[in-house]
């Protein structure tokens, strides 16, 4: 019973996330970028509940990405790019 529970709640988020992607497109397409961000994060945030990705996962990721900050060694000073400010933060 608890097994066909977890089942049906995945498949209502797995509907929600594709409904906000679809959403999320609408608000592109109409020229809304900021409030398309804003359900990106809805979106990343469902993502991370039916993959079950911590929140000590995705800051993981992040830093490794950050140029210069992560784990890689990778020196800041061969980097061609600026450094830019992050959009998202993960705070807990």
């Amino acid at each position: 019973m608890e097994r066909a529970s977890v089942a049906s709640s995945e498949e209502q988020l797995r509907a929600v996330l594709a409904r906000l992607e679809e959403c999320r497109a609408a608000l592109v397409a109409g020229g809304n970028r900021e409030s398309a961000q804003l359900v990106s994060v809805a979106i990343l945030d469902l993502r991370m509940k039916l993959n079950r990705i911590g929140d000590a996962e995705l800051k993981a990721l992040c830093d490794e990405m950050l140029p210069g900050e992560g784990a890689s060694g990778r020196d800041q000073k061969s980097l061609a790019a600026p450094r830019r400010r992050p959009l998202l933060r993960v705070v807990k």
